[in-house]
């Protein structure tokens, strides 16, 4: 596995495989690495002869109240995981060398970011759409590949890879989780054991709408209390929200008749947990 820092050398070194006609397939991540990660990595492996990972905590998609600085970090733990799934190119950039002095442009994708994480955490998917554009136009991928736990995340990239006619095919892949359900983070570590028991609030309050459903209830409202209360029922938990909405558009949805996603976003004690699940009808 080769490991570049900065732009230039990296693209050229890219440059000659393209040439070759080698496919690409590309996941970005931001370090700390859990098995969630492997099997994005995993995915793109089998798909392309040639993978690539990216590992940058992206500065403008944390706010200055959030975990920008103590978010964490492990490299040589990171590489030697890649380098054991037999990834090819790894990029790990400063953050001065993605934003250099001077830097003022944004990418920004309206609609899709209005609400969930978007209306809580103001400025997120604009860091987020303007950081993967620019990993975008460095690697110059076939294929990317995201996890489905950020489902908002890959709506959004999806969307803007349409809209800029950037030519990569965005590729969602299934959410991995523990053995007891809870989806797997790089913030799980940051849960004290008790507060680890509380995070299965999420995971089992989708698994309350599954059944919710097969006894016929239709009526998002009466989901959304039952589903509020009983991730109340856990200690340590506070919501940010629960939304049923439409799998593609992300707008509310009142009749659980029709596809939805349920979206949860929970802190447990200081850790902010998303989960989702989407309900096909």
């Amino acid at each position: 596995m080769k490991t570049y820092k900065h732009i230039g050398e990296f693209r050229a070194a890219l440059s000659e495989l393209r040439r070759a006609g080698n496919a690409i397939g590309f996941v970005p991540t931001m370090g700390f690495l859990h098995e969630g990660h492997l099997t994005l990595v995993r995915q793109a492996i089998r798909d392309n002869p040639v993978t690539v990972v990216s590992i940058f905590v992206n500065p403008i998609q944390f706010a200055p109240n959030e975990d920008y600085e103590t978010y964490p970090r492990d490299f040589d733990r990171d590489a030697a995981f890649l380098e054991k799934e037999g990834v090819d190119y790894l990029f790990y950039p400063s953050a001065e060398e993605i934003y250099p002095d001077g830097f003022s442009t944004t990418v920004n994708v309206s609609g899709l970011t209005d609400g969930l994480c978007g209306a809580k955490r103001r400025g997120h998917f604009e860091g987020v759409a303007t950081v993967v554009t620019k990993l975008l136009l460095i690697v110059s991928p076939d294929n990317i590949y995201m996890g489905m736990k950020d489902y908002q995340q890959l709506k959004v990239v999806s969307k803007m890879v349409k809209d800029l006619n950037i030519p990569c095919k965005v590729n969602g892949v299934e959410i991995v989780r523990e053995d007891d359900g809870l989806a797997m983070s790089s913030r799980n570590f940051f849960l004290r054991k008790e507060e680890r028991d509380s995070a299965l609030s999420l995971y089992n309050s989708l698994s309350l709408v599954r059944k919710l459903i097969n006894e016929g209830v239709t009526s998002s409202e009466k989901a959304k209390v039952d589903v509020i209360n009983y991730i109340h029922s856990y200690k340590n938990t506070r919501i940010d929200y629960v939304e049923f909405v439409d799998p593609d558009r992300l707008k509310p949805v009142e009749n659980l008749n029709v596809s939805f996603v349920c979206m949860l976003a929970v802190y447990v004690g200081g850790v902010r947990l998303i989960d989702n699940m989407v309900f096909y009808r």
